[in-house]
């Protein structure tokens, strides 16, 4: 798989289409030094709204707001009305990329069965894209996607915000120096106690048809809208969700650089427990088997143990423990009375508050948008990272084991 989707070689297969044939994409931009880069969204909910303050507040402007939910539109247009600009609303994102000619780029925070779709239409239409994670729906989609994307020249980042924290990145150094030896075992988790009873209740402002693109056969509840992340129609559920960001992380420190490893195979146990009306799972277990390690990804929205996430990377020498307070390595061997870790990772307050902040991505990502260098997080970083959790996708609802194919673009079960 690194070898069929390394960024690498998609920039090298890029290059010679595009001196082969006649440019797809609108050329780049000379961008000043302190000009503003301007932007559009595409789903203007909370989270969408969160990032847009994030581009603002490194500098972007927004020109554009799209979204299919009316008080989310407006929502949306509050937002981009505070710099003061003139602001355009739209319901449909492909007018949007056709209508709004003075963008240079675009938010996708939309559903994520969306995602690869509209991200493809912006960078064929002339725009740069900062995407949401996860990028992709399924290990196909994902693939196509990276394909398209490297036909253009356009500046593509996935939302994985822990490619441009601080704590994580130190870490990430600290252990390329190889404190913690040989690496064979790594665990995700993620405890939230955050189950509840999906509300189901009459829905008014949404264009319930826009909202289920491109999905098919749908019968729509009022819920599905409002909680879509626990509907398999529109996500992966949160081992995708979720996962995206933790099985990065794993895969991107017991990786190389440009070729971050992806597992050979996955199981997968889980079910709806407290999360009534969801069919995703709301606790789950995957087992992961790569070439030269195994790994684990939990996930419990029934209890706050720890109420937030962490991953364990465990060495021969050492265990790195990495969560919302920064990174701790131990020496090995452990012994309970000492459980102090000989160094601490957890960064200044203001970087760091309660969780990863987004700000130094979409920094990252306005700061290539002028440069035109490659972003923390490219297309092909965001694919890999789903690529495992969507493999895990498999193995629940087949219940088997599944096997990723040895191009690393399928996925397949065996009895």
């Amino acid at each position: 798989m690194t070898r069929s989707l390394s960024r690498r070689g998609f920039m090298r297969q890029a290059a010679g289409a595009a001196a082969a044939a006649a440019p797809l994409f609108i050329p780049a931009r000379v961008f000043g030094a302190n000009e503003r880069v301007v932007m559009g969204i595409v789903g203007s909910g909370g989270r969408g709204r969160g990032v847009m303050g994030d581009l603002m507040a490194g500098g972007a402007v927004f020109s554009a707001v799209c979204d299919v939910f009316e008080p989310n539109l407006a929502k949306g247009l509050e937002v981009a009305a505070r710099e003061g600009a003139t602001v355009t609303a739209y319901t449909d994102f492909r007018r949007m990329l056709e209508h709004q000619k003075d963008m240079d780029a675009v938010l996708i925070a939309t559903p994520e069965h969306q995602h690869c779709r509209q991200l493809v239409a912006t960078v064929q239409a002339g725009y740069d894209c900062y995407c949401e994670k996860p990028m992709s729906y399924s290990i196909d989609e994902g693939a196509w996607t990276v394909r398209k994307v490297r036909r253009t020249d356009r500046i593509v980042q996935i939302g994985m915000q822990r490619r441009s924290s601080p704590a994580v990145r130190a870490a990430k150094e600290l252990f390329d120096q190889g404190v913690l030896g040989e690496v064979f075992h790594a665990r995700a988790k993620w405890n939230w106690h955050y189950y509840r009873v999906l509300d189901n209740s009459p829905l008014e402002g949404l264009d319930v048809k826009a909202f289920i693109w491109p999905a098919r056969n749908v019968r729509f509840e009022p819920m599905m809208f409002r909680e879509w992340r626990y509907f398999w129609k529109f996500s992966g559920g949160n081992i995708t969700d979720q996962g995206t960001h933790l099985m990065d992380v794993i895969q991107w420190f017991l990786g190389k650089e440009f070729e971050p490893k992806v597992p050979r195979m996955a199981e997968c146990f889980g079910r709806v427990y407290k999360m009534i009306g969801a069919e995703t799972p709301d606790i789950f277990t995957a087992i992961y088997e790569y070439d030269t390690f195994s790994a684990e990804w939990t996930l419990n929205y029934t209890s706050s143990y720890q109420n937030s996430w962490s991953i364990e990377i465990l060495g021969t020498q050492g265990a790195m423990v990495l969560d919302d307070h920064g990174w701790r390595v131990y020496d090995e061997p452990w012994r309970a009375d000492e459980r102090r870790p000989w160094e601490s990772g957890k960064p200044p307050a203001h970087l760091h508050r309660g969780g990863i902040p987004t700000r130094p991505h979409t920094d990252n990502f306005l700061q290539c948008v002028k440069s035109r260098d490659e972003p923390n997080a490219p297309v092909e970083i965001g694919h890999l990272a789903v690529v495992g959790p969507h493999l895990a996708n498999l193995a629940y609802h087949k219940e088997k084991r599944a096997y990723l194919d040895p191009t690393g673009m399928k996925a397949r079960t065996r009895p």
